[in-house]
């Protein structure tokens, strides 16, 4: 007989906004729902129900075994209107296909040949930096992240038109971001059409100028020219896809793999600065690299210390904190009733905190996931990509680039961070909130360099 999934009552209920006004924070309810009634527990608001689920189990449930019973697109959802017809909102063979065409530059081997330009671009970005200011990270850190993914990935330098795409890009996050929409639908949403309009300018006409560019179909015999060099020339090439689904695809990339790591490495910088024995060791380990050249795949490798913090802070703050989906049919989960169209919704940041699979779940420990002596979890425990055949399409680029950022910054800069609060913002990421202020200063070895340089333009 179907067990009845656990809501809140008068006691529990008490318990968890306690907290929640506690700790000022939607996530800290969430954990404490978890906590008071258990793996699978659902949330009875008007018009917004949602089945919260974590868990080991649970989440091979949804990712891997009984994958096709859930629909990640639903219509009246602002991502899917922002988004229309991308990667991230699509099922079954459309998104297959999607994903057949977008995979390849983001295959790790792929991804290594953009190391040097992950390096260099980053570089140029912290020249103008001077010593002694404070820098915002989640800024810094987006700046970046939009610079290289562009590069690297449509071969677009973003450079010179990120001042007036900046505030359209925040306010496409925003757009897509939890808010009052969930529970009223229909409230008015004033701004965004702007934004929107800005960035799909943009966009559009970079597609027209490299189809431009490319050679003409008659001059290929008919065939599309091969998918050869970056993610734009690829899907330009092939004949059978539009304009708009190539802008859809554009877009869905632009926003959900920048915001990801802005998310990754302004967090990873908050937690280092926040644990000065962990920021002393990551810092030694960079500097044991040669910084006057980019690293080879090996170099990373080494980075063993690097590797452990990128991926406890993903634990800890994982940028796509929940796994959204949509029950295709009326079914059971661990025992439970779903009906059709309920919101299913995979906890992955209350899986990465679960005090079932992980000790002390809330320390910053890097130490957890070295290659001897770690902390031994199920697997499924650890999700931060996801999981299954519809895991992150950009994990491999995500974790290459993420090294060499924090490589080249911390090779570059001594690093303080303000004493301020910092809360976890529940936006389309996961963000530190107001910000990750830290004071820089250029390492005594590249002053002593831009002092000889200074002194050798003056003679």
């Amino acid at each position: 007989m179907p067990t009845s999934i656990p809501t809140l009552s008068g006691e529990s209920g008490l318990a968890v906004l306690r907290r929640m006004l506690r700790e000022r924070s939607i996530l800290a309810g969430l954990a404490a729902m978890h906590a008071h009634l258990g793996r699978i527990f659902q949330i009875t608001l008007p018009n917004f129900r949602p089945v919260f689920l974590t868990g080991p189990e649970t989440n091979r449930h949804i990712l891997v075994t009984h994958r096709h019973d859930f629909l990640w697109r639903t219509e009246s959802d602002p991502v899917t209107h922002l988004l229309r017809h991308g990667l991230l909102v699509e099922d079954a063979e459309s998104h297959d296909a999607l994903r057949r065409q977008i995979d390849p530059p983001l295959q790790r081997g792929h991804v290594q040949t953009q190391i040097e330009t992950f390096w260099h671009r980053t570089g140029d970005l912290l020249t103008p930096w001077q010593d002694g200011e404070t820098r915002d990270m989640l800024v810094e850190m987006r700046k970046i992240a939009l610079v290289l993914l562009m590069d690297a990935l449509f071969g677009v330098d973003i450079l010179p038109d990120l001042d007036r795409l900046w505030n359209p890009i925040l306010r496409a996050i925003a757009y897509i971001s939890p808010g009052p929409w969930i529970i009223l639908p229909h409230l008015p949403r004033p701004g965004y059409a702007s934004a929107l309009r800005t960035l799909d300018e943009y966009l559009y006409g970079l597609i027209r100028t490299r189809r431009a560019s490319l050679p003409s179909p008659a001059a290929l015999g008919g065939r599309g020219a091969g998918g050869e060099g970056d993610l734009l020339t690829h899907l330009v090439s092939d004949p059978t896809l539009t304009d708009d689904l190539i802008r859809d695809q554009f877009l869905t990339l632009l926003i959900a793999g920048h915001d990801t790591s802005t998310a990754q490495l302004s967090w990873a910088l908050y937690l280092l600065g926040r644990h000065p024995d962990a920021l002393a060791h990551a810092t030694s380990e960079a500097r044991t690299l040669p910084a006057d050249r980019p690293p080879t795949p090996d170099d990373l490798r080494k980075l063993e210390y690097l590797d452990m913090v990128l991926k406890e802070t993903l634990r800890l703050y994982p940028p796509i904190h929940v796994g959204n989906r949509r029950a295709a049919h009326d079914m059971e989960i661990a025992g439970c009733p779903v009906e059709k169209d309920t919101r299913v919704m995979m906890s992955i940041y209350l899986s990465h905190r679960d005090p079932a699979h992980w000790p002390d779940p809330d320390e910053f420990r890097p130490e957890r996931f070295a290659r001897e002596g770690g902390d031994n979890v199920p697997p499924f425990t650890y999700i931060p990509f996801g999981g299954g055949p519809r895991n992150c399409v950009g994990a491999a680029f995500s974790q290459i680039e993420g090294k060499v950022v924090l490589l080249r910054l911390l090779q570059s800069f001594d690093l303080e961070l303000s004493p301020r609060p910092v809360h976890a913002h529940m936006g389309a990421t996961l963000e530190p909130r107001p910000g990750v202020k830290m004071r820089v200063n250029r390492t005594l070895r590249l002053r002593g360099a831009s002092a000889q340089g200074a002194s050798d333009v003056k003679n």
